[in-house]
């Protein structure tokens, strides 16, 4: 998938749909636009596809959902190798897609989007990239949440003699054998992380600011038979799919409906550490003061083993500093250290791509979120920022189910807008102030009384004002239902005047109803 060269590299003049973004949104944009035929170019800025597949391949890397679901319902893989696949297999799926539905062709990687602005006068995307620059009519932001790694703050490595290095940005060249090793977190990189390293480090210290609650993830292979089936059978595997779908749909009454439910996880979670953890002191460190779910409830079979290890030790306290060869605990701790780990999640909350996206009155999305935190219509309209969509956007994140379930929502809701566009003749459109409002009020009221505000932790699923921007408060059906149609009575839209392209601007055509 590495970007052509030479002239084949050029990038066009204009395109109709620019998708910035190759992981798992971007490729189903490529795929599913192209079918109802749309004019779509995908740059990916990283010399592969795959986003957070891609980047994140530490050793033990996996997903927490189980293969079958975490996959597009159009490109079924009935190959899956284990019940929760690890990131080779997924980025090899994502791979298979591509070539499945020869979708490559639209795939610019080595091009990263260096800027956008909302050209008012000729009503299109004036994008900038590393390879030149290009018009869009409309543009998708398909980056995702999980992009931009995140360190502590305050924490500076400038003195540091040995290597840092955080989870999503691994060295497969790094040899850990006999090194040691100091793991900054215990989220959900960290606990796959920890086991695999701590059988051939000589020592790994994990320092944990905050301890989670983790159950079983209860992992076994595929057997050949199972997976035969599946390929004379795609029926099957559907149902599997759909049983595993509406098992964890169910998981949503316990962050949204009754949280005193997630007293059974913590009760799990419990008895899963008194297995494999004998010390009292240890097991009071890993126990957590507030309630499963309000933050990410992790999955590990081994997680517990490997912090019993003699090799490993946990420190309870968040790292403030690295010194020379040592690794620095709010609490004064000093770990010596040949390589240190961030395992310390993403900027979800703080997205880059918001400083580089310039829409009305020369105001950057960071601009306009600025004061309210991430928002957007249905999650993924933003007023101000004419024919801009987002994949995976404001508050469309879950802490129960699939991602890929939401990427095929919001792409459902982008591809009915395109044709509304087509069908209509208008060829702007913009969420109104007062429906992005009404949208975000209710979302906000609804997560006011889930685990996720309610649990007593702070998390992030929070922003810097502790306002929940990434989840959704609901099932997943309910968000699908609630983007499977545009209402155009939440628009305001527009054609472009005969002469836009002399400079003259948009008439302006609301539309109401369909």
């Amino acid at each position: 998938m590495t970007s052509p060269s030479g002239d084949a590299a050029a990038l066009p003049e204009r395109v109709h749909v620019l998708v910035v973004g190759a992981g798992f949104g971007g490729i189903g944009a490529a795929v599913r636009l192209s079918q109802a035929g749309h004019d779509v170019l995908v740059l990916e800025k990283a010399d592969d596809v795959g986003g957070t597949w891609r980047d994140n391949s530490y050793p033990g890397a996996g997903c927490d959902v189980q293969s079958h679901l975490y996959s597009f319902s159009f490109a079924m893989n009935p190959d899956w190798t284990h019940s929760f696949s690890l990131q080779p297999e997924i980025h090899a799926y994502l791979h298979d897609v591509v070539r499945r539905f020869d979708v490559g062709h639209l795939i610019r990687c080595g091009v990263e989007v260096l800027g956008a602005r909302w050209d008012d006068d000729r009503s299109v995307w004036a994008v900038t990239t590393s390879a030149g620059d290009v018009l869009a009519d409309v543009l998708v932001n398909a980056s995702g949440p999980l992009s931009e790694p995140r360190l502590p703050d305050g924490v500076t490595t400038d003195t540091f003699t040995g290597t840092v290095l955080h989870t999503a940005r691994w060295d497969a060249s790094l040899d850990l054998t006999g090194r040691r090793v100091v793991v900054v977190g215990t989220g959900a990189s960290a606990i796959q992380l920890v086991p695999r390293i701590a059988k051939v480090a000589e020592s790994v210290t994990v320092m944990q600011r905050t301890p989670a609650w983790v159950i079983p993830r209860n992992q076994h292979r595929i057997p050949g038979w199972r997976r035969a089936l599946y390929r004379r059978v795609p029926a099957v595997q559907r149902c599997v799919r759909g049983a595993i779908y509406a098992g964890r749909e169910l998981m949503v009454l316990g962050f949204v409906g009754r949280p005193t439910l997630m007293r059974a996880v913590e009760a799990l979670s419990r008895r899963t550490m008194g297995k494999s953890v004998t010390d009292p002191h240890l097991r009071a460190v890993l126990t957590p003061r507030y309630r499963a779910g309000c933050k990410r409830i992790l999955i590990s079979d081994d997680f517990y083993p490997a912090l019993s290890r003699p090799n490993v030790e946990v420190v309870p306290q968040a790292v403030t500093a690295l010194e020379g060869d040592e690794v620095v605990g709010a609490g004064g701790t000093r770990r010596t250290a040949d390589v240190v780990v961030f395992a310390t999640g993403f900027e979800a909350t703080d997205l880059p791509v918001a400083r580089h996206v310039v829409g009305r009155a020369g105001r950057t999305l960071a601009d306009v979120w600025a004061g309210t935190g991430m928002q957007a219509l249905r999650g993924s309209t933003v007023t101000g920022f004419p024919n801009l969509f987002f994949l995976i956007g404001p508050n469309t994140g879950l802490g129960h189910s699939s991602m890929v379930h939401v990427i095929e929502s919001q792409l459902a809701y982008l591809l009915d807008a395109l044709d509304l566009m087509r069908s209509r003749g208008f060829d702007v459109m913009e969420p109104e102030q007062s429906a992005q409002d009404a949208w975000n009020a209710d979302v906000q009221q609804r997560l006011s009384t889930t685990i996720w505000a309610t649990g007593g932790c702070s998390s992030w699923y929070q922003d810097a004002q502790g306002r929940i921007s990434t989840l959704w408060p609901g099932t997943t059906w309910r968000l699908r239902r609630q983007t499977r149609r545009v209402d155009l009575a939440e628009y305001r839209t527009a054609r472009r005047a005969a002469g836009m392209r002399q400079g003259r601007p948009a008439t302006v055509v609301t539309q109401r109803g369909r």
